[in-house]
């Protein structure tokens, strides 16, 4: 049941879906540089701005309860690799033509969480989700069948995901301290990458004069603030009306990949959208009709 402010609820909620759906005009900015390298700055700049967002806003104790629990730095561990695949793979597919691929992952993702609460979690699935997965393992095979190999960018993005929330759930720690400490973690990994490795324009000096540069420090914020927003849409709002505007996302990336980006959706990419719609129809029937018993 929503508290007593939803109106805030859903400012917040609104707030955070459409930042995330914009986010690939900001990496478009950025598209010169490596996905590799804007990930790794991505993970310094989360792990020092999300540092210092912790010091304002507060959560106590939340730093004890992690130390008396060792086991949770493991599965932070484990969330962080898997979230910065999905950024990953995201910022390569937002720089390379493959925005509605991006897009179909993450209309994907609400089913492939369904189907890993039945085969981790040992849910069981009502009727109406069953007919909701198998409809998106259509439009996956009608994918397979067409172009002879597996929309990879959309399962990859859809799986990453899929498992970070389920990881999380392993993990009971609040949003932000949670990804302070994924991106922490991350930290040794970036920074060793591009001291070691890379030779990309952000290891020159020069660079950092540079219009770019700031684009890509924006970074720390522009991950964490929908995060933020989200964190406190879920504390106005029932879990399941979040669900529903996470359709909000990947609708804004796939409008931006045609009429921005010149992306095409051919006929056979549209019947996979097609059959993923579907599914999510299905699956919100399902949500709204068990609201309705409740």
């Amino acid at each position: 049941m929503a508290t007593a402010n939803p109106r805030q609820g859903y400012a917040l909620g609104l707030t955070a879906y459409v930042i995330w759906g914009l986010f690939p005009i900001y990496f478009k900015l950025l598209e010169k540089i490596p996905a590799l390298e804007i990930i790794t700055h991505r993970a310094i700049w989360s792990a020092l701005f999300g540092a210092t967002l912790l010091l304002v806003w507060k959560h106590p104790g939340w730093w004890r309860e992690l130390r008396d629990n060792p086991r949770r730095f493991a599965v932070l561990g484990a969330s962080g690799l898997l979230i910065a695949s999905n950024w990953l793979v995201y910022v390569w597919a937002v720089n390379n033509g493959h925005m509605l691929e991006a897009s179909l992952g993450y209309y994907i993702n609400p089913l492939i969480n369904v189907l890993l609460g039945m085969l981790v979690l040992r849910e069981r699935l009502r009727p109406l989700q069953w007919l909701a997965v198998g409809l998106a393992c259509l439009g996956v095979a009608q994918q397979v069948w067409q172009l002879g190999s597996l929309p990879w960018v959309s399962l990859v993005l859809a799986l990453t995901f899929g498992f970070y929330g389920l990881i999380r759930k392993q993990a009971p720690v609040a949003a932000l301290p949670g990804l302070v400490v994924e991106t922490w973690m991350l930290l040794p990994l970036a920074l060793g990458w591009l001291l070691f490795f890379a030779d990309g324009a952000s290891t020159h000096a020069a660079f950092w004069t540079t219009r770019e540069a700031l684009w890509l420090a924006a970074a720390g914020p522009i991950t964490l603030v929908p995060l933020v927003c989200f964190n406190a849409a879920a504390r106005h709002l029932p879990y399941a009306t979040l669900g529903f505007l996470q359709y909000i996302a990947p609708t804004l990336v796939m409008l931006q990949a045609i009429l921005l980006f010149g992306e095409h959706l051919s006929p056979t990419r549209l019947v996979a959208f097609g059959c993923i719609w579907l599914a999510l129809l299905v699956y919100s029937v399902d949500i709204w009709y068990r609201l309705r018993q409740n």
